[in-house]
């Protein structure tokens, strides 16, 4: 029996590779609710968890080259929202269309601070753009709702101050009928 068959048939060998298949399993049982995925594994034959695990696997080593961390950093907080926003545009409810017009308003005032001050934040923090990286993931996930979190501490206090108007409560929910309304009676004063 050589060395590579033993180690194979050794007990915890054995049970890590169990491990791992589940843990497939179960990643492969939650990509198949993705279309996307399903019909990219049905076109090309590679299984959509190895496609997804590779993808993840070569954005993590792009971020360990540092030229490319800032565009890899860019499109993981353009790529998915871009097809969940025009998903929602497409949806008859409105609270996912208020989820990622939410986000958009969070993404483009971050990327507007990171313009001003990247050359700064660069020099004193060097692994930026893996947090950038996480920080996006955060507002963009729907567990998480970063974005409305970051939107009713951060942004709507200042945004009311500098235009002088009355904030919503953070409590207070926002529909589409009490934008209609708070539009159309600025509209009249």
């Amino acid at each position: 029996m050589s060395s590579a068959q033993k180690f194979q048939q050794h007990p915890a060998f054995v049970q890590a590779q169990n491990k791992a298949n589940y843990y497939f399993q179960q990643l492969d049982k939650e990509l198949t609710k993705y279309p996307v995925l399903n019909t990219f594994e049905q076109r090309t034959q590679v299984p959509k968890t190895y496609f997804v695990i590779s993808t993840v696997l070569l954005l993590t080593l792009f971020h360990f080259v540092n030229p490319l961390a800032a565009p890899v950093s860019n499109l993981v907080g353009w790529a998915l929202p871009c097809y969940l926003s025009f998903k929602a545009l497409e949806s008859p409810g409105h609270q996912d269309d208020v989820q990622w017009l939410t986000y958009w308003v969070v993404f483009g005032f971050f990327n507007f601070l990171e313009s001003i001050a990247l050359r700064m934040v660069l020099y004193y923090f060097p692994w930026y753009f893996a947090f950038k990286t996480v920080f996006v993931l955060w507002l963009q996930l729907p567990n998480f709702r970063g974005a409305q979190t970051t939107y009713t501490v951060l942004l709507k206090p200042v945004m009311s101050n500098l235009s002088g108007s009355r904030a919503v409560a953070p409590t207070d929910t926002v529909t589409a009928e009490g934008l209609r309304d708070r539009v159309a009676s600025a509209n009249s004063e």
